[in-house]
């Protein structure tokens, strides 16, 4: 074989051995991390981790149930993006919930937005503000920027269901010119056909088929008889967002809501966030604490797995966060398993197929200072110890190739 063709062949090797980082692997950038994952600052010690930034597409076991039989991650506050600056041209001072635009939330997965929509400047637009008004400092920006980009998600993704959930600071008339500027209207899902009392909503390849793939819901209660803008709670049963709804083994409903366990409203929102929010803090508490307070809900909306889970900084966790957390509710919602992992395909409701125990993880390395306790929780190899890295054993027996390769010319 010739040199050069025998080295190319080493270096091939070389290459496909050194593969990406999985979850809880350090990492320095987000090409470290395999598909799916973020390298996020939840690693202990300073450095950065591998976290799962996308949940399993509940699609690829079938559109065949109700839409209420299926799970969707959420952000909260979805366009409250952390370091940009106000389309006024004014520095923002006001909370940030996420980290990627629009765009790459859906991109990951995500299918409930979460906007607070006000009237400024003659306009719609997104702010995270108080007493319900808007102001220079408090405005992201215009709405109509947001819902294009949904507009052309949905364009180009034929398959796809999203939710917008209106916190509407809005006077009458205003979120239908917005709306229909965007061009989202040919994907509204009417009022009319959503369920009145409890029942199931129409099957998820129905409303793909006939293209009703923009469901949305607003605050106002008197939007849905004038503007055509379904009544939130009158659908939808809510738990108490912020530190209220954290607390453990409770999941009280926000006020606005009926009761949790209400069968009046056959969909469930589950808000798991703090009211401060906090890049560092969500890195525990979107891990056990939220897995925890899921199946806490469950126990208490009527035995139902929720089919909303809304988060802050949604790719920050110790590990499977809120991708995880979508995954195991759709697990007990498509197919009676723990998690749409250990679905069965074109098998009967219940049947599961349980992979075998992970391996061992990696041998960690102590943090440099500190003892390791994460906010929200107990010390714990997760979220205080980072992971070492280590090639596979292929790499090294790619080195050994290029060794041999050498000393042979």
């Amino acid at each position: 074989m010739a040199p050069r063709l025998l080295l190319a062949l080493v270096l091939v090797l070389l290459a496909s051995g050194a593969s990406a980082a999985s979850v809880g692997d350090t990492c320095s950038s987000e090409g470290d991390c395999g598909a799916g994952l973020h390298c996020s600052d939840c690693g202990g010690g300073g450095d950065k981790t591998c976290t799962r930034a996308k949940p399993i597409d509940p699609l690829t076991h079938g559109t065949g149930l109700p839409f209420n039989n299926y799970s969707w991650l959420t952000t909260h506050n979805s366009y409250a993006l952390a370091g940009s600056s106000s389309a006024t041209g004014s520095a923002l001072i006001t909370q940030t919930n996420q980290e990627d635009t629009i765009t790459a939330q859906l991109k990951n997965g995500v299918r409930g937005l979460m906007l607070d929509t006000y009237d400024f400047n003659n306009d719609v637009w997104l702010c995270h503000s108080f007493q319900g008004k808007c102001f220079n400092f408090t405005a992201f920006q215009p709405a109509i920027n947001v819902l294009k980009e949904i507009r052309t998600f949905l364009d180009g993704n034929p398959s796809e269901v999203i939710t917008i959930f209106l916190e509407d600071y809005t006077a009458s008339g205003s979120l239908p010119k917005v709306f229909n500027a965007s061009g989202l209207m040919k994907y509204w899902f009417p009022v009319a056909k959503m369920p009145k009392s409890g029942g199931d909503w129409p099957l998820l390849k129905d409303m793909i088929s006939q293209n009703e793939r923009l469901l949305v819901f607003t605050s106002k209660k008197s939007k849905e008889a004038s503007e055509g803008i379904a009544y939130e709670w009158s659908y939808v049963v809510e738990n108490q967002y912020g530190n209220e709804g954290m607390v453990e083994g409770k999941c009280p409903n926000r006020a606005e809501s009926p009761a949790m366990d209400s069968k009046s409203q056959s969909l469930v929102l589950m808000n798991f966030f703090t009211t401060d929010p906090s890049q560092t803090g969500v890195c525990a508490n979107n891990s056990a604490p939220l897995v925890s307070m899921l199946k806490t809900c469950h126990d208490l909306s009527g035995n139902r797995w929720p089919n909303y889970i809304a988060v802050d900084f949604y790719m920050r966790s110790d590990g499977g966060g809120a991708p995880l957390a979508t995954d195991i509710a759709n697990g007990h919602l498509v197919c009676g398993c723990d998690n749409i992992a250990y679905c069965k395909a074109n098998s009967t409701f219940g049947t599961c197929v349980i992979p075998p125990p992970s391996p061992p993880p990696s041998p960690r390395k102590a943090p440099s200072g500190g003892k390791g306790t994460s906010a929200g929780g107990s010390s714990s190899s997760s979220g205080a110890m980072a992971r070492v890295v280590l090639p596979k054993l292929s790499f090294f027996f790619g080195v050994a190739l290029l060794i041999l390769v050498i000393l042979s010319y």
